[in-house]
């Protein structure tokens, strides 16, 4: 059953008893979530968590923080930094991480930036191996992590629902889709050896509209380029790819939209978009019949994109 926009405000309004009753789900998604992070946290020696500076890091944040209220994560966060993201993403970063004192570590591959590595010169698929996956193992080697949270969700794209809440990695940080750990109900198994790690995914089990919902309703910062507005944009291959320089300057259109995912601004695609609230997300979302993955190039770069990149070590 579809809730209107009237509905979804009451959601954000309603009493402890109202609530108990109509946000069953999301509190079952919170404990849920809660209980994975304090686990990590006690199992583990060395984790930390991924923050990409989307919607769903924003909401992984914001539930380790209630994990361990009144005190500190216990635990840092890991940007890793292609150096090509939105500049709203860097300046978000910077503020939201100051303003609750969480400890952020920052890894570029230095060495390919001054190679000039972009996705224009190179194409995605290279500059993904270079800024991304190898960034990512360099930085989990050198920080001698065993355990990396990931914002990633079931309903996001197919290898990503074939990925298990401990999601196993061998001593080259590469994952095995047929050689997973069995897990059964919320039995997790967290042994490994020297040299392997886990990447664990404690919203696993949340959709698009549970993030966009449990924001709402928890009044979570986000980056503003989730709301819509006139953005100059160009089109190509029909994506609406924002514009950040002079170029194309011919080709630009100011037009109104939104992102529902945010990466590098060269690889990720606006939707036309009238929402520019939460409730409007909201009901936008209730009629989506797409991943927001779909305005991601590089997940369409080249055959079963996402699962080759994540054997390779891929977030």
């Amino acid at each position: 059953m579809s809730l209107n926009i009237e509905e979804i405000n009451h959601i954000a309004n309603m009493t402890i008893a109202e609530e108990s009753y109509r946000l069953s789900n999301l509190k079952t998604l919170e404990a849920e979530s809660i209980n994975i992070i304090r686990e990590v946290a006690a199992e583990f020696e060395n984790p930390v968590m991924l923050y990409s500076v989307g919607k769903d890091s924003s909401v992984m944040v914001h539930l380790a923080i209630k994990a361990f209220y009144p005190k500190k994560v216990p635990f840092p966060l890991l940007h890793i930094d292609t150096g090509y993201k939105f500049p709203e993403m860097y300046e978000f970063r910077d503020h939201y991480t100051a303003k609750h004192n969480l400890e952020l570590r920052v890894h570029r591959n230095e060495e390919a930036l001054k190679r000039g590595i972009n996705p224009l010169s190179v194409g995605t698929v290279k500059c993904c191996a270079e800024l991304k996956t190898k960034a990512l193992l360099d930085a989990l080697k050198e920080g001698g992590y065993d355990a990396a949270f990931g914002g990633a969700r079931r309903d996001e794209e197919k290898s990503r629902a074939k990925e298990r809440i401990y999601s196993f990695r061998d001593r080259h940080g590469q994952w095995n889709p047929k050689n997973q750990k069995p897990e059964l109900w919320n039995l997790f198994n967290s042994r490994i050896d020297p040299g392997e790690s886990i990447r664990v995914f404690p919203l696993s089990n949340w959709t698009e509209l549970d993030i966009w919902t449990y924001i709402h309703h928890e009044n979570i910062e986000i980056v503003p380029l989730y709301f819509a507005k006139n953005r100059p944009v160009i089109e190509k291959n029909n994506q609406l790819i924002p514009v950040y320089t002079d170029e194309h300057k011919e080709e630009v259109k100011e037009t109104m939209c939104r992102f529902r995912t945010l990466g590098c601004h060269y690889c990720t695609g606006a939707v036309r978009s009238e929402a520019d609230t939460l409730p409007k997300i909201i009901e936008e979302m209730m009629v989506a019949r797409h991943s927001e993955r779909i305005t991601r190039v590089i997940d369409h770069d080249q055959d079963s994109s996402m699962e080759q990149k994540k054997k390779e070590g891929y977030f």
